[in-house]
């Protein structure tokens, strides 16, 4: 890892190494830099695309090819769900979108649970 603060690597693996550790997961080596490397970090179920800013930003644009590609990705590599993880910067509140299957998996599950 880099641990120059100018550069955008710098603050993509400071998360994902955030985001792994939350999810008892791994971080994919060199995710990005290789077409057969898919997503930032996995679990055993999951595989999950990390998009973070430089900066403390109050808005963040999400791309639907980011969604869609980590959508196809986990289906090549048999992981059973999928998740973009995002935050505004500086390390701040980390949201999960995922799409209205799995979330209406995740409702059952705690108002049954």
């Amino acid at each position: 890892m880099t641990y120059n603060r100018n550069c955008t690597r710098y603050y993509s693996s400071r998360q994902e190494k955030k985001v792994a550790k939350v999810l008892e997961g791994k971080t994919v080596s060199n995710s990005g830099a290789a077409t057969f490397v898919a997503g930032d970090v996995q679990t055993e179920e999951w595989l999950v695309e990390c998009k973070t800013s430089t900066t403390a930003k109050a808005s963040f644009g999400i791309k639907r090819e980011w969604l869609e590609k980590n959508r196809e990705e986990a289906f090549a590599m048999g992981k059973h769900y999928n998740a973009l993880c995002f935050d505004y910067g500086n390390g701040g509140q980390r949201y999960y979108i995922v799409d209205e299957k799995t979330f209406l998996k995740m409702k059952e599950a705690l108002e049954n649970g």
